[in-house]
């Protein structure tokens, strides 16, 4: 949702708009110019005209213009982007400070208070300092209301900036084609009063609206919701990318470590290996290396919590 004033969302927004219309421009005049040069020459050079083929010697004049004039436009055309590129990597020293953390297959966002959202929260008039990180594969950060977009690389911080300046709700995807559900990665920016945010960002109630607290290991599931573990994991036996939590708890599984096939019981430990270090030991029949450590993310109190949840989860 948008309010009809005509501000623009973003202050990155007027200065991207002059560089896209400035290209815009020079490509509709070229296309119009040579296709009128086309048609001339069509016209003064059709065989009617001339019925005996005659040699056109070369013009130096004609050689410098048709040199000089496309220079400028790209000079043009390069001043206009550059102009609107070179302020996106010079962010204010002041602003809010949020850790964006991409993986397979959504966002989160962390703030400086340890408040963590599914959905990116700012105030309008304030600049505001994403740190990307990827705990798994190569994603992007694309807001388009905003004409902004950063990838994030796996093992390297990269950092975008930008300043909301209109209340509203507006898409936040990734641009980069991370997977099999890529296509659902996404999040919703909001842009807020300063009031409001502030309200926000001072309310620690949890927020328990994923399922319902009373249910058996709701914390659980709400952390593996938060963390995105349902993209690849399943709770009713369906095979994704992943093996199903359905059943998963107290049984013995076959897995691949070292190159060895050997057997083991899920059990505290095991949970705290596979999601820790995910790769030491891989489920049979399924990849290896497309999970990532979650050990910066899920603390050991979320871990005892999703150990709880999988308790439940029973055949």
């Amino acid at each position: 949702m948008y309010s009809s004033t005509g501000i623009d969302a973003s202050n990155f927004v007027s200065t991207f708009n002059t560089a896209f219309y400035s290209v815009i421009g020079v490509s509709i005049v070229l296309l119009i110019g040579i296709t009128i040069i086309m048609l001339y020459f069509v016209y003064k050079y059709n065989r009617k005209k001339n019925k005996v083929a005659s040699d056109i010697e070369g013009s130096t004049k004609l050689e410098i213009i048709w040199t000089v004039i496309p220079t400028i436009l790209v000079l043009v055309m390069f001043y206009f982007g550059w102009a609107g590129w070179r302020p996106m990597y010079n962010p204010p020293k002041e602003g809010l400070n949020v850790t964006t953390i991409a993986r397979m297959w959504n966002f989160s966002f962390l703030y400086e208070n340890g408040k963590q959202s599914n959905d990116l929260v700012v105030p309008v008039g304030t600049a505001v300092k994403l740190k990307l990180t990827s705990v798994d594969v190569l994603h992007s950060v694309f807001i388009p209301a905003f004409r902004i977009k950063e990838d994030i690389i796996p093992g390297r911080e990269k950092l975008m900036w930008f300043i909301p300046q209109k209340i509203g709700t507006y898409d936040l995807y990734c641009a980069e084609y991370c997977g099999l559900q890529h296509a659902y990665m996404g999040a919703d920016l909001k842009a807020v009063s300063q009031a409001d945010f502030d309200k926000w960002y001072t309310d620690t109630t949890v927020v328990k609206s994923i399922v319902d607290a009373s249910t058996p290991g709701a914390e659980g599931l709400a952390v593996m919701k938060n963390q995105g573990c349902n993209a690849c994991h399943s709770s009713d036996g369906t095979k994704i990318i992943g093996p199903s939590y359905l059943g998963l708890w107290g049984k013995t599984h076959v897995v691949v470590r070292g190159g060895k096939e050997i057997t083991v019981t899920v059990d505290s430990s095991y949970i705290r290996k596979s999601i820790y270090e995910p790769n030491y030991e891989v489920v049979k029949g399924y990849q290896k290396d497309l999970m990532q450590s979650y050990e910066k993310t899920v603390s050991e109190n979320d871990l005892l919590k999703i150990i709880e949840y999988l308790k439940t989860l029973e055949e």
